[in-house]
């Protein structure tokens, strides 16, 4: 069990961080150490609006452009920072354990699509030349993405520059019915077409396939659900998509909506345990 601290530290995804706009720290327990956040949705912009997200669309934002050049700076300075080990001497990070003091990877991530940024080619080779020019080429880059977009050419541009160093897209799949899909995911853009560009995509590159359950307004999707998610998984392996391992998580940070509450870690196992008898790797993070 996780001590309150580390928790805690868990628990914070802040994108803001002293005076930057765009670059964010944070302990992440999927990346089991420091992932440095490349936030491209400043003005909060996504085409899903998942009820467990932690960002509330209530509060207008501050910032609603991309400043590439004021992004730049930004990260140069937190890789920096870093890999000095100067962050660690920082409130709340100087209370990370020994073992997660170390750089996993720097994440698009941030509070909408990243892969919706126009400039999100330009990014990821900005990404990944900030990393190696600082001789840390053994870091990963990561994208976080819905999978909404993947069969575009510009991303795709972006994701074939990433292709050349440590990298990884982690590829959202919360839902094997079309039905607990559009509950959870609240959004016009299909099932059909996540699926279909995590087969293309997957036949590119390795995925991880990142997948939350909950509970909402008091109720999980259950045994058929879950069922159907693992037959979602076989199909795209039928289908020819390289799958790396999968992540079963569940909340773990607070949600503008109250009616998402966390899953218990028995039932997550269970999950995992599906994609498991597929042959796949299959981590649980309560």
């Amino acid at each position: 069990m996780a001590s309150a601290d580390v928790r805690a530290l868990y628990a914070d995804h802040s994108r803001r961080w002293q005076d930057h706009r765009f670059v964010y720290p944070v302990i992440s327990r999927r990346s089991r150490g420091l992932s440095i956040g490349i936030n491209l949705n400043p003005d909060q912009g996504c085409n899903f609006d998942c009820v467990y997200c932690s960002v509330d669309r209530t509060v207008p934002s501050t910032v609603r452009e991309v400043d590439e050049a004021a992004l730049t700076e930004e990260l140069d300075c937190l890789i920096a920072l870093a890999d000095s080990g100067r962050l660690w001497e920082w409130p709340p990070f100087d209370a990370t354990p020994p073992a997660l003091r170390r750089i996993n990877d720097v994440a698009f991530s941030g509070d909408g699509e990243p892969t919706a940024y126009p400039g999100f080619s330009r990014m990821c080779a900005v990404a990944a030349g900030a990393l190696d020019g600082c001789g840390l080429t053994e870091v990963k880059t990561v994208v976080i993405t819905n999978a909404t977009l993947l069969d575009r050419p510009a991303v795709e541009s972006g994701l074939s520059i990433l292709d050349s160093r440590p990298s990884e897209i982690w590829a959202k799949l919360d839902a094997g019915s079309e039905a607990w899909y559009a509950t959870i995911e609240r959004t016009k853009v299909p099932l059909a077409k996540i699926l279909a560009n995590l087969r293309e995509c997957g036949r590119r590159r390795p995925l991880v396939i990142q997948s939350l359950f909950l509970r909402w307004q008091g109720a999980e999707a259950g045994a058929a659900e879950y069922d159907a998610w693992a037959d979602r998984l076989a199909w795209l392996l039928d289908q020819g998509a390289r799958i790396t391992r999968v992540q079963v998580y569940t909340t773990a940070r607070a949600t503008a909506e109250p009616a998402a509450t966390a899953l218990e870690p028995a039932i997550l196992e269970s999950i995992a345990d599906r994609a498991r008898r597929l042959g796949l790797t299959a981590e649980v993070f309560p």
